[in-house]
């Protein structure tokens, strides 16, 4: 529990807030006055501060350093969303007109959203803050970022390297700023003078955000969950989905809430498709191992106790108490079917590690959409599943029927839910999950969030059907009468 602040060390924080907002404020009139080209400019210019590899390559390696948080060599590859946030916001216009239907005679002007505050994840102290610089500058914000305490260092050398750019380009260093000395104290201050809040990361971060009295976007928790059905029944096919499911369970080790962390195997290809997964480095436990686990996970309550998160499959098991060979890659529990999932059963939750839960599921289709539906109801509404079938029924109807925001077919989660060069994600670091989530919207929070638009309405050739039309089977005389 973190000490009452006195009166003294509250009016301090106070004054460092109102310092920060008001150097905010003053390099916002500045970008406020910037045309397209020169935001587009900008964004090019912070992105390409970070992005090169032997920089990239020593702010992963800081950023696990401080943390002691993920993979240092997966954890490079976050790079790539750099690319992909550039690709996106090079192809949309944030000033001036921004869209325009003559048809409905609407014109869409986009405009500034203001300071943004930014609560950045422990898991991603560098990647989070670049992606969501970009989205400012493109809407011509200003952004003050409050990193996790954990990691304050690596997440302010990323920030001022981007200021550095911005400075080089004769643009003003404010326009990102970053907290110093964060704190929960420092960041509930701070939220409610800013006019827009973006926050990723745990329920207590979101949960503050929502509560500061500043519109807010925030993520939810999650728990992915793969459908790996009949279809997938050559081992061409089973190696491939093995494949995704490696790259996805491994990334950053597991760190990511799109990670996956459950499969549903149809029993018809289990077996096999467990091999499968031996050889792309799943380490299979038994009964005793897998006890073992739970005990150094959760507690009898099934929370989640500190220690696991984003460590390798050999200290994950380490730590429980047992060995496993180094050329492992994740860690695989057996769940059973149906009777696996349940509040009570840790292991159909969300992990946020090096280990993966496999069900097994027999007979119809449906049956997986039951075993996918319980599992949700343990945790991760509103985030991601995904599935590995060619059957277009199959696919539509787990749409249909997953109470998620979205569905990666084919591809690893990991990859494929925050945008990726072979699917249409809009690309981000922050993921909405809808009200299943606790969230307020249900898609990935690009540009489009961190804008205002005004729009613009001329006069158009009535539109009004008939009252007939309108109503139906329910019209009735009499409804004509003014």
């Amino acid at each position: 529990m973190s000490k009452e602040l006195t009166p003294e060390e509250l009016a301090q924080l106070n004054l460092e807030a109102e310092e920060l907002m008001a150097k905010a404020r003053e390099a916002l009139k500045v970008i406020e006055t910037y045309d397209q080209a020169r935001v587009d400019r900008l964004c090019q210019a912070v992105a390409a501060a970070v992005y090169p590899l032997k920089i990239w390559g020593e702010l992963s390696d800081e950023a696990v350093d401080e943390t002691h948080l993920g993979d240092k060599v997966t954890k490079r590859n976050k790079r790539n969303k750099i690319k992909l946030v550039l690709r996106d916001i090079s192809r949309q216009r944030s000033v001036g007109i921004i869209e325009e239907d003559k048809e409905r005679g609407l014109v869409k002007y986009g405009k500034p959203a203001g300071v943004v505050c930014a609560l950045v994840p422990t898991t991603n102290p560098c990647l989070t803050p670049v992606t969501q610089a970009i989205f400012a500058i493109k809407a011509r914000d200003t952004i003050v970022f409050s990193p996790h305490p954990r990691a304050k260092k690596v997440t302010a050398k990323t920030i001022n390297l981007m200021r550095e750019a911005l400075v080089k380009e004769g643009a003003p260093a404010d326009i990102i700023q970053v907290i110093d000395n964060p704190s929960n104290p420092m960041t509930k201050i701070i939220m409610p003078m800013a006019d827009l809040v973006v926050a990723t990361g745990g329920k207590a971060m979101v949960k503050a955000a929502y509560s500061s009295g500043t519109p807010a976007y925030g993520s939810g928790a999650g728990n992915a969950t793969v459908i790996i059905d009949n279809t997938c029944d050559t081992p061409e096919k089973q190696a491939e989905a093995a494949s995704n499911t490696r790259i996805s369970k491994t990334a950053d080790f597991g760190s990511g809430c799109s990670c996956d962390g459950n499969l549903l195997i149809y029993g018809g290809i289990y077996d096999d498709f467990v091999k499968a997964l031996v050889k792309e480095g799943a380490y299979l436990t038994n009964d005793e191992e897998a006890e073992m686990l739970r005990k150094v996970i959760w507690d009898d309550e099934g929370h989640r106790l500190g220690g696991t998160v984003a460590i390798s499959p050999q200290a994950l098991a380490k730590a429980a108490g047992f060995e496993i060979p180094e050329d492992r890659k994740f860690i695989a529990v057996t769940g059973g079917g149906m009777e696996g999932i349940g509040p009570d059963k840790p292991f159909s939750s969300e992990k946020l590690t090096t280990l993966l839960t496999l069900f097994r599921y027999e007979g119809e289709f449906e049956n997986a959409l039951d075993m996918m539906r319980a599992i949700f109801e343990v945790g991760g509404k509103g985030h991601s599943c995904g599935i590995y079938s060619f059957d277009d029924d199959h696919i539509n109807r787990l749409g249909l029927a997953a109470p998620v925001s979205r569905i990666m077919v084919r591809q690893p989660n990991n990859k494929g839910n925050s945008g990726s060069a072979t699917n249409g994600m809009p690309a981000t670091s922050s993921m909405g999950c809808g009200t299943w989530g606790g969230n307020i919207v249900s898609e990935n929070v690009a540009l489009k969030h961190y804008m205002n638009t005004t729009w613009v309405a001329r006069p158009i050739p009535e539109d009004m059907p008939s009252l007939e039309e309108l109503f139906g089977d329910f019209y009735a005389e009499g409804m004509d009468e003014e």
